[in-house]
């Protein structure tokens, strides 16, 4: 059961207002707790934006199925192999089908958090920086989100089969296109969120080992594909948004670091910056020795 968004800001609210009044606080636990709280109402209060625009999305369901079948058709333009032929692969396995249900459900927010932590505690001088490309990209994705897409499943006239509703694994239960957040299909918080914990980790650990973390993003495009819960586009649009998201954060920092950038004291004996004229304090004469 997701967490309804309006106990969502709630918790947010109550995190961020704790986090303020305790943030002179001095005990080690103190300089533990109050930042992760804070980091937490950020986590919280995005989750309960998209929530309540799934609320404005539902209401022009009526275009869900005729953005979904237009995503198809330019995929086909484009010649993107076809989601139903990937989800034939798995459909005679029925265990590969339930594993891939389960990983679509339950491992992207545990993953984001893992790496969230794993950034605080390991890296924390990156933390910052990539806890704002996050949110910038989830904002994104919040935004192009408005417009309602319905996923392949909920196309079957195209031979898609709702896996998870097959095996009684859905997170959406049988309300079809009423049920909202299914229509954010474009683009993929899954595949975006994935191939921003793989980039952000080749760029900060020094590991040789941390390329492995390729895996994720992959197998995260794969599960959502073959349970027919997303397209191609969705997935190739939200890794799209990701370098903009990045050049946003990097222009934002470097905007708020010049205004905040105290300015030059001249020095005794050097020149003043910018081409001004160049004003040097007078030395004193030189005493003669006694």
């Amino acid at each position: 059961m997701l967490l309804p968004w309006g106990d969502a800001a709630l918790i947010a609210l109550v995190l961020a207002l704790g986090s303020r009044l305790a943030r002179r606080a001095t005990s080690p636990a103190a300089r533990v707790l109050v930042p992760l709280a804070w980091e937490t109402a950020i986590v919280l209060a995005l989750y309960a934006a998209w929530m309540k625009s799934a609320d404005w999305v539902v209401t022009r369901a009526g275009g869900a199925v005729g953005h979904g079948l237009w995503v198809w058709r330019v995929e086909r333009d484009l010649h993107l192999p076809s989601e139903v032929s990937v989800q034939r692969l798995l459909l005679p396995h029925p265990l590969w089908v339930q594993a891939a249900n389960g990983f679509y459900a339950v491992v992207h927010v545990p993953a984001l958090i893992v790496f969230l932590l794993w950034l605080y505690f390991r890296h924390p001088t990156q933390y910052a920086r990539w806890r704002n490309v996050g949110a910038v990209l989830t904002g994104a994705c919040l935004l192009i989100q408005m417009v309602p897409v319905a996923p392949p499943r909920l196309i079957p006239q195209l031979g898609f089969v709702d896996t998870a509703l097959r095996y009684g694994q859905s997170v959406y239960g049988t309300g079809g296109l009423k049920i909202a957040p299914q229509l954010a299909a474009m683009p993929s918080v899954h595949v975006g969120w994935a191939v921003f914990i793989a980039v952000a980790v080749i760029t900060v650990s020094p590991s040789r080992w941390r390329w492995l973390v390729l895996a994720h993003p992959a197998l995260t495009t794969f599960a959502v594909v073959a349970t027919a819960n997303h397209w191609w586009l969705d997935g190739i649009v939200a890794a799209a948004l990701l370098p903009l998201s990045m050049g946003v954060e990097a222009g934002s920092a470097l905007a708020l670091g010049r205004r905040r950038a105290p300015a030059p004291v001249p020095t005794p004996d050097a020149p003043v910056a910018g081409g001004a004229i160049d004003v040097r304090f007078p030395r004193a004469p030189a005493r003669p020795g006694r």
